[in-house]
């Protein structure tokens, strides 16, 4: 039953995500949230609190309005003290400037303790990510260029 649960709250967080609702992800996360998002790229890099991932899922909203995650498989392994949830996933995104399609693919790994989210292991084709960056940099969008948010 447990296991349910949090596979119904995980897969509720990537329908937050699509609806650009982020406060209520980063309720879910301790403080000291490890956040990992491969590339060196606007999104890329690692975060180490709930602050940052908050300005992290600021830009990927910016960056990314019309980005919609499509859970495919959730994962759950664990108990309340220690749960590891594994979630793999499709992307689109239709705000290319150039037209060109966004699609991508991947699995989060994350781990929570007592309901928290302490880390988020984000596996993903950061090279179409770097490509769409690039994309949006070269159509003027600053931002796309940044370096990426750490702490």
């Amino acid at each position: 039953m447990y296991n349910l649960i949090v596979a119904r709250i995980s897969k509720k967080n990537f329908e937050a995500v699509n609806n650009k609702d982020f406060d209520s992800i980063l309720k879910q996360c301790d403080a000291k949230i490890h956040h990992r998002f491969g590339g060196n790229h606007a999104l890329g890099g690692e975060r180490h609190s709930r602050e940052v991932l908050s300005r992290w899922f600021q830009r990927l909203g910016r960056l990314s309005p019309e980005l919609k995650l499509t859970v495919k498989d959730i994962w759950v392994k664990g108990w309340p003290n220690d749960t590891t949830v594994i979630m793999r996933w499709t992307a689109t995104d239709r705000d290319n400037p150039d037209g060109s399609p966004y699609r991508n693919h991947g699995v989060h790994i994350i781990r929570m303790k007592w309901f928290k989210v302490v880390d988020i292991d984000a596996n993903e084709d950061s090279e179409a990510v770097a490509q769409s960056m690039k994309i949006k940099v070269d159509a003027g969008w600053e931002e796309a260029g940044l370096p990426p948010l750490t702490s």
